[in-house]
């Protein structure tokens, strides 16, 4: 049955070429919003074309989404939901049977092979050697080389076990270390050892590799607090693809400063952009990147591929890629 498809996701070529070939071949209806944006992160405007749609695909305002009942399925372009995850947005949906999905399984491989690479990185003494070559172009032999390590036989944990999480495991499981992941709510089918709040002291003390995976929420502010990065494995290193919301930035750059956190590598912080004057920018041990994470030269046609895959099986009620709601 023809619906129609509303989006305000702004799309590189190859993509909305692909995206409208496969509508047009279905019979759907596309309506493009004048409000469009080329970043998942950025919240959607209020939008009134949206009210002729069936299904939504991108990061439509939330309370455009919770008034329009016509709407059936929301599709979001994010691996992480906040601004969606209420009770009032999950009770509309629920109440009137509407369908909502996330993309993480789009984000998760880039996401985990940035956070393997930053982990390779860190202990082979890659950014310093880097570093030196835009810098001072010293022949730092002693001091990189006897102090590099490998990942073989390192513990990790993982804080936070989601789609990210589960393809990070997989790609350390060659190096034989120990893979810990820390759920509040654990769901028995990990494949990993799990700790809840009750272990996490512990796992943070015994981790070489702590990773946040953690998305934004109540539940989660602040969790990385100076207590925790306390808890931590003297000069154990720390890495963030969560959200910087997650983590207690005065108290990482406190940690980073005595040695306590040996590296720091960050993907995300708050706020974002973060301020060129920031302290984090300049924080010991400490290496930036942009966001970057879940980021790939083609991943506006995954998004679109994983969104037809499910518009496909919501008119065949089958389960959906991602479902949240």
């Amino acid at each position: 049955m023809s619906k129609t498809i509303w989006t305000n996701h702004g799309f590189r070529p190859e993509a909305l070429d692909l995206f409208k070939q496969e509508l047009a071949a279905g019979g759907h209806r596309l309506v493009h919003s004048p409000k469009s944006s080329a970043s998942v992160l950025a919240a959607g405007a209020s939008d009134p074309t949206m009210a002729e749609a069936d299904v939504a695909f991108g990061q439509p305002d939330v309370a455009d989404t919770m008034r329009l009942a016509k709407l059936r399925y929301v599709a979001l372009t994010t691996a992480g939901y906040t601004r969606y995850d209420t009770p009032e947005f999950r009770a509309a949906m629920t109440s009137r049977g509407t369908l909502v999905t996330s993309s993480s399984q789009v984000f998760a491989d880039p996401c985990a092979q940035q956070m393997l690479a930053a982990m390779l990185a860190l202990a082979r003494n890659l950014p310093a050697q880097l570093r030196n070559q835009d810098g001072p172009r010293e022949w730092r032999y002693l001091e990189d080389r006897f102090t590099a390590t490998v990942l073989t036989g390192q513990s990790v944990l993982l804080l936070g076990f989601g789609a990210i999480g589960r393809r990070l495991a997989d790609l350390l499981a060659p190096f034989g270390g120990q893979v810990t992941a820390y759920r509040r709510t654990p769901r028995g089918d990990e494949g990993v050892k799990i700790v809840t709040d009750a272990g996490l002291s512990a796992a943070l003390a015994a981790a070489d590799h702590v990773v946040n995976l953690l998305p934004d929420s109540p539940a989660t502010k602040l969790l990385m607090n100076a207590a925790r990065f306390a808890a931590m494995k003297h000069g154990a290193r720390f890495y963030n693809v969560g959200r910087g919301t997650t983590v207690d930035q005065d108290a990482l750059i406190a940690a980073l400063k005595s040695g306590q956190v040996g590296a720091a590598y960050l993907d995300v912080m708050e706020p974002e952009p973060l301020p060129p004057a920031h302290p984090l920018w300049s924080a010991p041990n400490c290496f930036i990147t942009c966001h970057l994470g879940g980021g790939t030269g083609d991943q506006d046609v995954k998004l679109v591929r994983q969104f037809l895959e499910n518009l496909r099986r919501f008119e065949k009620n089958e389960l959906l890629i991602d479902q949240i709601i």
